[in-house]
């Protein structure tokens, strides 16, 4: 099964992957919607692993960012990600809103539909085709370190508080 150039495979193509370095160096971008009405947005913040007997990742979403919005209404989210060529496209997404711009027609990203008619990137290295099991609002209560919340959440790096998803990976996908 080919979605746009992508090939798909079985999971073990996570295993060659160095998942801190994936999420948090290389960045990527969260997907979430219908190829009609989508939002993506950069993410650094998350993890891979293995819950309840299945494989997941996990990702942190404000609620202020549009692209919640998208993943409040949909089942489904793909996480992607890009070789350092894309890196410009991916700060954009990082800092422009999906109110305010078209991110793919900026960015000159190609917006694909997965199998399960998600939306990923043409040009994503990497896709993880996610359905949702999980969700949470993280509050000031649950901090167990105080510094943690001062520095993310208080100071000047301040926002909502994180919408925690954990999500099982069903499908990969490879460029």
């Amino acid at each position: 099964m080919t979605t746009g150039n992508m090939i798909k495979n079985d999971l073990s193509v996570l295993a060659k992957e160095d998942v801190i370095k994936l999420i948090g160096k290389e960045w990527m971008l969260v997907t979430a919607g219908n190829m009609t009405s989508y939002n993506t947005m950069t993410a650094s913040w998350g993890g891979i692993g293995y819950l309840w007997d299945r494989p997941v990742a996990f990702v942190f979403i404000r609620p202020e960012r549009y692209t919640h919005d998208f993943i409040e209404r949909e089942d489904r989210m793909t996480l992607s990600f890009y070789g350092e060529e894309y890196r410009k496209a991916l700060q954009f997404c990082g800092v422009k809103s999906g109110r305010d711009v078209n991110k793919a027609q900026e960015t000159g990203l190609t917006p694909v539909p997965t199998e399960t008619e998600s939306v990923t990137f043409a040009e994503a290295r990497l896709t993880l085709d996610c359905r949702k099991l999980f969700k949470t609002e993280m509050t000031e209560e649950a901090f167990l370190d105080q510094h943690v919340f001062e520095e993310w959440y208080k100071g000047p790096k301040g926002g909502g508080f994180h919408t925690i998803y954990v999500v099982e990976i069903e499908n990969v996908y490879t460029r």
